[in-house]
């Protein structure tokens, strides 16, 4: 019992620790994009051949708001696929705020960033020269891009942006809480070498599931995932692979606004798995820790 309280001390500790973080970075968030989908979207749609670029960095925001958002847009025909899967390569969800809350992970946090951001930009503007060589004939795609269309603003975003930094704060609070307990139960009773036994110390092993776990389009998968990783069981290359293939619920978004294309959503998601499994292993070759 002992064990217990020590692991639900030390988890209340390490979630309190986190909240004014979470705070500021979600009120920083609803500052610059509260009610801009419709900004975002015109962004976009005007700057066709830069939409790849400009969504890696856009996808950087630390919220599901824009990978939904981008979702919707790609189901309108919007955006490029290439545009999509940069956006949610990029997108990291909630290791930015929790990284920064620990001051000895943000130099790995800019190199997560950096990885990512670098890996959408070229995996994304490769995606759209290829689909551009196929369908250079038909020219099918150039024109659908300059339909008008009429976008809905994305439901993340509150009339009130502290109560929506409030929001986002209590239920990333609940996620780390329960995320960092049960963390804390399984290194106190059976200790640091079976979770680490569970993933594994084949680095291949480890990039596959992660991946796995950041396809599950909910902010706990990027929680967990990097709790795993600052509690040392979960290997840098292994941390990139998960957050690359963690979308938010963009693909929550994806399968319900482009419901009658099954199939191609499935590609995207296969797509997405592959592709972030790719760079884990291309991480993996820099031995960082």
């Amino acid at each position: 019992m002992e064990i217990f309280w020590d692991a639900l001390l030390d988890a209340c500790i390490d979630t309190a620790i986190v909240i004014p973080i979470l705070y500021l970075a979600y009120l920083i968030v609803g500052y610059f994009s509260h009610n801009d989908n419709e900004k975002y979207a015109k962004i976009l749609h005007h700057t066709k051949k830069a939409g790849p670029l400009v969504g890696a960095f856009l996808g950087c925001v630390p919220q599901c708001g824009f990978s939904s958002v981008m979702s919707k847009l790609y189901s309108d025909k919007v955006v490029t696929l290439g545009t999509l899967i940069a956006v949610f390569i990029a997108t990291s969800d909630e290791a930015i705020p929790l990284m920064l809350s620990k001051p000895e992970f943000i130099p790995k946090l800019l190199l997560l960033l950096a990885f990512k951001v670098v890996y959408a930009i070229v995996i994304g503007y490769a995606i759209d020269i290829i689909i551009h060589l196929f369908n250079r004939r038909k020219k099918q795609i150039q024109n659908e891009y300059h339909q008008p269309h009429h976008h809905e603003h994305g439901h993340c975003c509150a009339k009130n942006i502290f109560l929506d930094a409030l929001k986002h704060t209590l239920v990333i609070t609940a996620w780390v809480f329960v995320a960092t307990l049960a963390i804390n139960l399984v290194i106190g009773y059976a200790g640091l070498d079976s979770l680490q036994l569970v993933f594994t110390e084949n680095i291949y092993v480890q990039i596959l599931l992660a991946a796995l776990i950041g396809l599950i389009p909910n902010c706990g998968a990027s929680v967990f995932l990097v709790e795993l990783y600052m509690a040392g069981v979960l290997n840098f290359a292994a941390l990139v692979a998960g957050l690359s293939a963690g979308a938010g619920v963009g693909l929550i978004v994806l399968f319900t606004t482009n419901r009658k294309k099954i199939w191609q959503n499935l590609m995207i998601m296969g797509l997405l798995l592959l592709l972030s499994i790719i760079v884990g292993i291309f991480t993996s070759f820099f031995n960082f820790v």
